[in-house]
């Protein structure tokens, strides 16, 4: 398989985070998302939405969005659970991170780390942070009371939202306000075959 991304991105980190705990070998596929490289016409034949991660497939076929990508990865592995209640419970979580959280805490270290303020961010970001932080108290609550969002074990619900959070400080957000946070971050560092958002 090869995998289409961008090094710095937490939607591609997902991937190679699950892609290394699975021991799945694949290749690295690198394009700086500033500089308009997954805007060209034949990356945009990979994704028309031209974003990445990209997964491209032994057979071709093309697969994006990040938590699809995860959904498809994690098939038959201890990643995804059964049970359809504790299956449910890992989309409710994908759809939190996707809806709450990345469009507040990966903005914001996007603009910050990546594009810079202008006025317009400039005038957003108070908004981004507050309801980044909203999400961040959910989850402090959850963790408090469970060692993992689902079922009790790691799963690809703790992989999604994981990939923002981590880095959360590059956006301006303080991650000791939420301690049950930190300690989640530091079970999930320490899990065996564990890869930093460095590592291709």
């Amino acid at each position: 398989m090869i995998l289409h991304d961008y090094l710095p991105s937490g939607n591609g980190y997902k991937v190679r985070l699950l892609l290394n705990l699975l021991g799945q070998p694949y290749e690295y596929r690198h394009y700086d998302i500033v500089q308009g490289e997954t805007r060209t016409p034949e990356f945009l034949h990979k994704n028309p939405a031209g974003k990445i991660p990209v997964l491209e497939l032994d057979d071709g076929r093309f697969l994006s969005e990040s938590n699809a990508i995860l959904y498809y990865l994690a098939q038959g592995s201890d990643y995804w659970p059964e049970g359809d209640w504790d299956q449910a419970q890992v989309l409710r979580w994908m759809s939190f991170e996707q809806y709450s959280h990345e469009p507040n805490i990966a903005t914001s270290r996007f603009w910050l780390t990546h594009l810079g303020l202008n006025e317009e961010r400039k005038a957003q970001l108070a908004g981004k942070q507050a309801m980044g932080r909203a999400a961040l108290a959910v989850m402090d609550d959850h963790l408090a009371r469970h060692a993992w969002f689902v079922a009790d074990r790691y799963t690809i619900a703790d992989i999604a939202l994981y990939a923002y959070t981590h880095v959360a400080h590059e956006g301006g957000f303080t991650l000791e306000d939420y301690p049950s946070v930190c300690r989640w971050l530091d079970r999930v560092a320490s899990h065996p075959n564990h890869s930093p958002i460095t590592a291709e």
